[in-house]
C-alpha cells in the first residue's frame, strides 16, 4: 500500500475524506466576465478561501491544502505577481486572528526563500501563532512545485547518507523530506475553472487520490460546491491497486491501477 494513504475502506454510505487538496483555479477568468481587472479576482479569491475553511471544519476534514502560487506563476505579468505578494501578506496579516478563533492550524510550504523577508517575517508570524491548533490543519502552497519538491526531498535523503557512500534512496525516504511529509496524502484534489489537470501540483502526494474537476471558477465556489465533490467522492471505490473484491463490497468503478 503506498505511504501515508487514508485507511482503506468499503464503498458504503458517505465518507469524508481526511485529507482535500483545492487547485484554486479561475480568479482571472471570474475577473474578467464581471469586467474587473485580474487582481479583483484574487481579492475575491480570499473569499472563497475564507468560506472553504469554515465548510471543511464544519464537515470533518483534517487536512486542507490550497495551491496558491505555483513555482512557474512567476512568469505572469510583473503587476500582476506583485499584487499577488501583496495581497498574500495582507491576507495573512488580517486572518490570522480568525484560523486561531477557529482552531486552524496553518503552514505554508515550498521555496520561501524567493519571497521578500518580510513577507517570509509574516508567515514565520502567522505558523507559530497557529501552531497550537487541533480541528484543522491548512497548508498554502506558495512557491510551489511538485517536480521541486522531489528534487528537493531526494537530495535532502541523499545528503543525510555518509560522504562517499553509494546513493540508493528509497521511496520511504523520499516521503519523509517531502514539503507535506506532516500529512497524510490526500484522499481528494479538487481543481476549480475547468481545467483539467493537475499543473505539477503534489506529484508524489496525488498518486492515488481521487481528481474531481469543478467547471465553477475559483470566486464562486461555495459549501454547496465542495458538497458537490464529496458527494462525488463518496461513490469512489479506492482500492490502491487490490480488487474490489478485496476491498469487500459495493461495484468497483474504472479507476483500477
Amino acid at each position: 500500500m503506498p505511504r501515508n494513504t487514508s485507511s482503506v475502506d468499503s464503498a458504503q454510505g458517505p465518507r469524508v475524506p481526511r485529507h482535500v487538496a483545492i487547485i484554486m483555479d479561475g480568479n482571472g477568468r471570474w475577473a474578467q466576465a464581471q469586467g474587473r481587472p485580474r487582481v479583483f479576482g484574487h481579492t475575491r479569491g480570499v473569499d472563497a478561501v475564507r468560506a472553504t475553511l469554515q465548510a471543511c471544519g464544519e464537515r470533518g476534514i483534517e487536512y486542507l491544502t490550497l495551491f496558491a502560487f505555483s513555482s512557474e506563476n512567476w512568469r505572469r505579468p510583473a503587476d500582476e505577481v506583485s499584487t499577488l505578494m501583496k495581497l498574500f501578506m495582507t491576507a495573512l496579516r488580517r486572518e490570522v486572528d480568525k484560523l486561531v478563533e477557529l482552531g486552524i492550524r496553518m503552514r505554508v510550504v515550498g521555496d520561501l526563500s524567493a519571497f521578500d523577508p518580510e513577507l517570509r517575517r509574516v508567515i514565520l508570524e502567522s505558523e507559530q501563532r497557529t501552531a497550537a491548533n487541533r480541528r484543522l490543519n491548512l497548508t498554502i502552497c506558495a512557491n510551489y512545485g511538485g517536480r521541486w519538491d522531489i528534487a528537493q526531498a531526494a537530495s535532502r535523503a541523499a545528503s543525510a547518507r555518509r560522504h562517499g557512500e553509494a546513493v540508493a534512496v528509497s521511496e520511504d525516504e523520499i516521503a519523509r523530506n517531502l514539503a507535506l511529509s506532516f500529512a497524510p496524502d490526500p484522499d481528494l484534489l479538487i481543481r476549480t475553472g475547468g481545467e483539467r489537470r493537475i499543473s505539477n501540483f503534489l506529484l508524489w502526494q496525488l498518486a492515488y487520490a481521487e481528481l474531481h474537476f469543478s467547471d465553477v471558477l475559483w470566486p464562486a465556489f461555495d459549501a454547496a460546491e465542495l458538497d458537490r465533490a464529496l458527494a462525488w467522492y463518496a461513490t469512489r471505490q479506492r482500492r490502491f491497486g487490490m480488487t474490489g473484491e478485496q476491498i469487500g463490497g459495493a461495484t468497483a468503478v474504472a479507476n483500477v491501477v
